[in-house]
């Protein structure tokens, strides 16, 4: 298995990064090399005291804002509030697995969470950008299946697995319409996303399954995953790699890509489809309220 510490993060000196969901897990790894790397860094959570203290853990320039990416109303808040200059993105804040729920604004959570909360802030931002947006994703965006008129789950029967991999494929092709826009309006922007494998984090603290189904699980992931310092190698790779281009998905490079050193990967058939990323935009859009306009090049 690769060691976190032989993968070496670029100097990031002078750079702005917002990491949604920094306060643990894949975010707060993410967090915690880039500051040691120079880059100031802005831990996106919606709890503030466990920000806070994830903050005080991490070397470096580092400040806490509040967003809840399950809210709507919290995004736009986020990004009326935002730095003037952001210069990497990483739509890191999730959900996986939790009982079937719906927020305040009535959108079923994991999509809410996963994939909306980040589309929106997405497009509230990109006046602000001025490098790259990564999209976290899974080996699950395999098991997806966007149902565009039903994106919430009004009419079908609630699977808890079936919408966190809706909601990682949704994440994955808005990495690459958002590619094939930045490219049309000669953008130099990226957008890029990532996977890390099989990855310990808490993201399963919202499963509720019996303690031994749990300890199985546990024993399995020690067995054949890595550590979240491991599983976000991907990440920061997508993120800092100065010459990667725009639309790569990153993730480990063992079998079944479950561990290993972060390299470029390939994905399912269904992401790379151009006419269905536009209609999940468009769809995207209608229920948010907000356009994704992506700015020229100046």
């Amino acid at each position: 298995m690769v060691s976190p510490d032989s993968f070496r993060v670029p100097d990031q000196s002078g750079r702005t990064v917002v990491i949604t969901g920094a306060d643990s897990g894949l975010g707060f790894e993410a967090a915690k090399r880039l500051a040691a790397a120079g880059a100031h860094v802005v831990l996106a959570c919606r709890n503030e005291e466990k920000a806070k203290d994830a903050a005080s853990r991490i070397a470096g320039s580092t400040e806490v804002r509040l967003v809840d990416t399950s809210s709507l109303e919290s995004v736009r808040a986020f990004a009326a509030a935002a730095p003037d200059r952001i210069d990497v993105l990483i739509n890191n804040a999730g959900v996986m697995a939790p009982d079937e729920s719906r927020t305040a604004e009535g959108f079923e959570l994991q999509f809410a969470t996963n994939y909306l909360g980040a589309f929106a802030l997405t497009a509230l931002l990109l006046p602000h950008l001025t490098d790259r947006v990564v999209m976290t994703s899974s080996l699950a965006h395999y098991g997806g299946r966007l149902v565009l008129d039903d994106l919430n789950r009004h009419r079908r029967r609630y699977s808890r697995w079936a919408a966190y991999a809706d909601s990682k494929l949704a994440d994955l092709m808005f990495a690459f319409d958002l590619q094939s826009r930045f490219a049309e309006a000669r953008s130099p922007l990226r957008a890029m996303a990532a996977h890390p494998g099989m990855a310990g984090t808490d993201l399963t603290r919202h499963i509720n399954v019996p303690a031994p189904v749990t300890a199985v699980s546990e024993a399995i992931l020690h067995g054949f995953g890595q550590s979240a310092a491991a599983g976000v190698l991907p990440t920061l790779l997508a993120a800092t790699a100065p010459d990667l281009a725009g639309g790569s998905f990153v993730g480990p490079a063992g079998l079944a890509e479950v561990r290993g050193a972060p390299i470029v990967v390939g994905s399912s058939r269904t992401s790379r489809n151009r006419e269905l990323q536009r209609l999940l935009i468009r769809e995207s859009e209608r229920l948010t309220s907000i356009e994704l306009v992506v700015p020229g090049r100046s």
